[in-house]
């Protein structure tokens, strides 16, 4: 079988969205797929670990580039640039199906007609992540968007969620019809960064503060204002000398992210660390006590999986289905009850306190993580893959 993958980005990019395109390409192709990523944040073509890797990057100045600089209309340039790129690709080499994510729909112009089966996995939609729009431009961005979206979703062949829970949002989402291959399939982590994980000792906190770690982007679905008002309480907390010393590291996340009227009692907490690459934050997840989630949701949660192959445990939000799944059922860390920063400060105050208690969860932490290896990966896409394209030749 031979399979493209759309990617907006991919190692060593730092985001989720270039992990999880990894951790597919890589499961595929140690599966005897061929897979060709067609990425658009490089240029030029090369392979690693038996994937090739096709580089799109608009050239500066070129028709798409200008294109990408007009409001709404610039979110047609990328998946203009990857309709382009794969179907010249197709027609050398034909590949028997195309998977992209639904996130701006990239494959949105590809669905149909001559091109292979697509198939659409679901990461958290657009909708999911912006801030309310204070401007009708942002209104209109925010649509295009969607509507984007919505158009690959209804076109694709197949469809892959990340839980159960995500299956039934995007279904509702964009408004699907049950007849078409969905399968739940979660993602994986690399078995290097596993095994590394695993055996990275966890720190003590004799003398220095309890060190947590946040990893994400400064937004709200991702619980940052939460996270600060937190950072607040507790801070305030320690000032008084109820708490131990703390810091709070934010990996995604600048000083210029911090709002001008970040409170100074949380200020004085926080290590805005900006992005980094995959190295140093396997560093920063070894020098962290408990890893901060409060996420109010996940298409599956990355960061909580990273967290529990280091042996971190995690405090989430209950909000989050996933953070209910991973975290609350085995027990790997606590769940704010909701999601305000008083319940975050809750679920974060034993972490600080209680020593032993960190150490409990830890060994539950590992308990639950390698739940989803690169095998399960590959095999449960390939299925889908195989039933994705026998509906669309029955179709035809």
């Amino acid at each position: 079988m031979r399979t493209a993958l759309l990617a907006w980005d991919y190692p060593p990019a730092p985001s989720g969205l270039s992990t999880a395109a990894r951790e597919i390409a890589e499961s595929l192709s140690a599966l005897g797929v061929t897979v060709t990523v067609f990425t658009l944040d490089r240029t030029g073509s090369g392979d690693h670990a038996g994937v090739g890797i096709e580089g799109i990057g608009l050239p500066p100045g070129s028709s798409l580039a200008r294109l990408r600089l007009w409001g709404s209309a610039g979110h047609l340039a990328a998946p203009m640039a990857f309709r382009r790129a794969v179907l010249r690709a197709h027609a050398r080499h034909p590949f028997d199906c195309i998977e992209a994510t639904n996130w701006y729909g990239p494959a949105s112009l590809l669905g149909g007609g001559d091109a292979p089966p697509l198939v659409t996995r679901n990461s958290t939609p657009a909708a999911f992540s912006r801030e309310p729009a204070t401007s009708l431009r942002n209104r209109l961005d925010g649509l295009a968007a969607d509507r984007l979206e919505r158009r690959q979703a209804r076109a694709s062949a197949g469809l892959i969620s990340n839980t159960g829970e995500h299956a039934a949002r995007m279904t509702a989402l964009y408004d699907l019809r049950p007849a078409r291959p969905h399968a739940v399939i979660g993602l994986s982590l690399p078995p290097e960064m596993l095994e590394r994980a695993r055996a990275a000792p966890y720190p003590e906190a004799r003398d220095g503060p309890v060190r947590l770690l946040f990893v994400g982007r400064a937004e709200p679905r991702k619980g940052f204002d939460l996270l600060l008002a937190a950072a607040a309480i507790l801070g305030a907390e320690g000032e008084a000398g109820t708490l131990p010393s703390f810091e709070i590291a934010l990996v995604g996340v600048a000083e210029a992210d911090l709002p001008v009227d970040c409170p100074v009692a949380a200020r004085r907490r926080l290590r805005p660390l900006g992005r980094i690459d995959a190295a140093a934050l396997e560093a920063a997840y070894a020098r962290a006590h408990a890893v901060l989630a409060p996420s109010r949701y996940e298409s599956f949660g990355l960061v909580y999986q990273e967290a529990l192959a280091h042996g971190r445990p995690v405090v989430a939000c209950a909000e989050d289905a996933s953070a209910r799944a991973f975290i609350g059922v085995p027990g790997a860390g606590t769940l704010a009850r909701e999601a305000t920063g008083v319940a975050l400060a809750e679920a974060i105050r034993p972490l600080l306190l209680d020593s032993v208690l960190r150490l409990r969860l830890r060994d539950r932490a590992l308990a639950a993580s390698g739940a989803f290896d690169r095998a399960r990966l590959g095999a449960e896409t390939l299925a889908l893959y195989e039933r994705a394209i026998a509906g669309t030749r029955q179709g035809r």
